[in-house]
């Protein structure tokens, strides 16, 4: 028991200086602290409360493990070279996200400063800008660089199609009509 405490203890470590344990949900740590707990119980002549806390952590250890393994093969059960199904272009209208909102179009704004007539090339600066501070790899989190990168997509798409909406289908850009 005391090479099991050695050996959790080493993984605890190593996430903490990986960074790892920063990704972890809150579920994933206590469990690690309830092995690392059990473990040291187990070692300590306390079998069986020590037991049965390093069964629970086995028990959700090997649940979420099960559960990848079914993504996984959910995944490689498409034949190969196929598109995964979210990105099947026969897929209907109704099935599709919809367009970007207004309210997103705001919140993506604001997320990475900027006002309603930037262009891509500002919008990439600025997304360039914010990631390079708050991507996890340099502290930030993986939440808030999901985000930032959602507000650069919605930010381009909605660039891109009010780009192509003043242009002629010929490709060139409208003239004004109307009176002047």
């Amino acid at each position: 028991m005391g090479l099991l405490v050695l050996l959790l203890l080493a993984l605890a470590g190593w996430l903490i200086l990986t960074g790892r344990l920063q990704r972890m949900t809150m579920t994933d740590g206590l469990m690690l602290g309830l092995a690392i707990v059990g473990a040291i119980m187990a070692a300590k002549g306390q079998g069986l409360p020590g037991g049965g806390a390093l069964a629970i952590a086995a028990l959700h250890g090997w649940r979420r493990l099960a559960g990848k393994a079914r993504t996984r093969r959910g995944a490689a059960s498409a034949s190969p070279g196929s598109p995964p199904p979210e990105f099947d272009q026969r897929r209907t209208a109704p099935s599709l996200p919809p367009p970007a909102e207004p309210a997103g179009l705001a919140e993506a704004r604001a997320l990475l400063g900027l006002n309603e007539d930037a262009d891509e090339e500002a919008i990439r600066a600025a997304h360039r800008r914010l990631i390079a501070k708050n991507h996890p790899d340099v502290g930030g989190t993986q939440a808030l660089a999901e985000k930032i990168n959602d507000a650069r997509t919605i930010l381009l798409r909605h660039a891109a199609e009010n780009k192509r909406s003043h242009l002629s289908p010929s490709g060139f850009p409208q003239e004004p009509t109307g009176p002047s």
